[in-house]
């Protein structure tokens, strides 16, 4: 072969390799997803589920089993029971002739126009539970109502008054508050009332939610169990405007939500979207779809950590999981089939998804030829240069 010859093949094969190794890609191919789901169980790194219509259903179910409605209930208003640290307001009617109470005590309590009454001063509930009330003694008040402490109070006084008459009023309620915090005007310690105050009236108590409604999320602790949803999602549905309990705190979070779209999309970007929440469809239109040039129609995916509730039973109990339980999954959607399309309208994107499109084979293929191409055009360029 001569020379020159010689020099254009190593040339060309230079280029060739040179090409070959820069060419980029935006993520994983389609193989390379179903290789690492078909690695051994012990190497396998994530678990690829089609995202078809049960899928859909599980996740949406699983979504549901997380809203406060069914968390938590609808629990009976709070109520007036009394309790330690509450404060009483005790006043002691009789009826002419006084026997025990027969003048007016200055600065008396509920009552203190009434010429034949006293005025005990406030009781606070030590913490055994019970008061002390003059002619009456020691009184177990602790989970009783004003009512029923007011008629014990008369029973103790029969025999002793002249149809005595009592009135119990809760002055302050200690026991039976609850607290919100957060990203709210003033964070309150609030008293609960028989009405049965309800999370979005103890937020407006606090002076409402300092960031917009979208970006705000709500966290609600009840002993140990703590959930968290939307504001938008719970100013949406009456259902999960619960009531709160004595000792509830309710904290409210700015926490914008966001997925990452990346590969053959019209936009690569961070995307927020509201507290509402939106569908894989309505994700993929907010990115511009995919690209016709690039996108690999069968190669739609999801990445997400997901709660092994959500997933089915033999895939939870074999699938690793990271260190908070959850499991690395890829949902993968197959835009040939026009049933996908309703698929991802049922399908809901969460906080910190990852959205990837792969790049369909026929794309690398034309980037391999245009390296080529632009490879070919060089080494003829400098093959003419040489003598």
């Amino acid at each position: 072969m001569p020379a020159p010859s010689l020099r254009l093949a190593a040339l060309l094969s230079t280029a060739l390799l040179a090409g070959c190794s820069t060419m980029s890609a935006s993520g994983p191919s389609v193989g390379a997803i179903k290789r690492a789901d078909r690695a051994p169980a012990a190497e396998r790194g994530i678990t690829v589920l089609p995202l078809d219509e049960a899928a859909g259903h599980r996740t949406a179910s699983y979504a549901r089993s997380q809203r406060f409605a069914d968390i938590f209930g609808m629990a009976p208003a709070a109520g007036t029971l009394i309790g330690t640290g509450d404060v009483l307001d005790i006043a002691i009617w009789e009826a002419p002739p006084a026997v025990l109470f027969g003048a007016t005590a200055p600065g008396a309590g509920i009552g203190n126009a009434l010429a034949q009454s006293a005025g005990i001063p406030q009781q606070v509930v030590g913490e055994d539970g019970t008061v002390t009330i003059p002619f009456v003694g020691t009184v177990m008040v602790r989970g009783r109502t004003p009512q029923d402490v007011g008629r014990m109070v008369v029973a103790r006084l029969a025999g002793r008054a002249h149809s005595p008459q009592a009135i119990v009023r809760l002055a302050q309620n200690d026991s039976r508050a609850m607290t919100v915090m957060g990203e709210v005007g003033a964070t309150r310690r609030l008293p609960l009332t028989p009405r049965g105050e309800r999370l979005l009236d103890v937020l407006a108590a606090a002076g409402g939610s300092r960031q917009p409604v979208a970006k705000t999320t709500i966290q609600l602790t009840r002993g140990t169990r703590t959930a968290a949803m939307p504001l938008d999602a719970i100013v949406r549905d009456p259902a999960q405007n619960v009531t709160v309990q004595p000792g509830d705190i309710v904290t409210a979070i700015f926490q914008p939500y966001s997925f990452i779209a990346l590969g053959a999309v019209g936009q690569n970007a961070e995307v927020p979207f509201e507290g509402g929440g939106i569908s894989l469809a309505q994700a993929l239109g907010r990115v511009g779809g995919l690209r016709d040039d690039r996108a690999n129609i069968r190669g739609v995916f999801v990445f997400r950590l997901e709660h092994p509730e959500a997933l089915p039973q033999d895939v939870a109990t074999t699938a690793r999981r990271t260190a908070d339980g959850r499991v690395p999954v890829v949902y993968r959607l197959d835009l040939g089939q026009a049933t996908s399309l309703f698929a991802a309208q049922d399908f809901a994107i969460r906080d910190k998804d990852v959205l990837y499109v792969s790049n369909a084979p026929i794309a690398d293929l034309q980037k391999f030829l245009s390296i080529v191409s632009s490879a070919a055009f060089s080494v003829t360029g400098i093959n003419n240069a040489l003598p």
